[in-house]
């Protein structure tokens, strides 16, 4: 159907519209975006929140702002974001017997949001995956980083398996 006139009482979405020029105001861009995997198991000392580094596996990065441990907001790019962050860490060399995973996100240095996966207090888990979520109001310069913290009951190190553990984000379209 060809858009010759638009009356003003109505326009039928129903309807399926064959553009021919180019639309603009529509929609937008999601960017910056960053993302990265965890490039090699990384150990996490006993009930130690711990900052996860080397996240540059599949690594993505629209505007040079992640090196792989730390997105920092670029110039111009203040805004509404969403932030996610995954741990999957593997007790299977310590007894299989995990208890409590933790991702956690912080901004500029501090915990803002925590992902906690927690089995019973004998431990019985070989993987345990959790996942945090946020959507903040950053300015140009903050930074946000993953930290990860496990425990098992036999107090020994677990390890957080690479290309299971990630950080990512987009600033929101407003």
């Amino acid at each position: 159907m060809a858009i010759d006139k638009i009356q003003s009482e109505s326009i039928n979405l129903a309807d399926t519209f064959a553009f021919t020029g180019t639309v603009t105001g529509a929609g937008g861009t999601n960017t910056p975006y960053f993302y990265g995997e965890l490039s090699a198991n990384q150990t996490l000392t006993y009930a130690t929140t711990t900052q996860i580094t080397g996240l540059t596996n599949d690594e993505l990065d629209s505007n040079t702002a992640f090196d792989g441990t730390t997105f920092t907001v670029p110039s111009g790019q203040a805004g509404k974001y969403f932030i996610q962050g995954v741990c999957q860490a593997n007790y299977s060399t310590i007894g299989n017997d995990g208890e409590k995973t933790m991702a956690r996100i912080y901004l500029n240095g501090a915990a803002i949001k925590n992902g906690i996966h927690q089995v019973s207090s004998s431990g019985n888990g070989r993987e345990i995956t959790c996942t945090a979520n946020a959507l903040v109001n950053l300015s140009v310069g903050n930074t946000i980083e993953l930290y990860g913290y496990a425990e098992d009951a036999s107090g020994g190190n677990a390890y957080l398996v690479s290309n299971q553990t990630s950080l990512m984000g987009y600033k929101i379209i407003e």
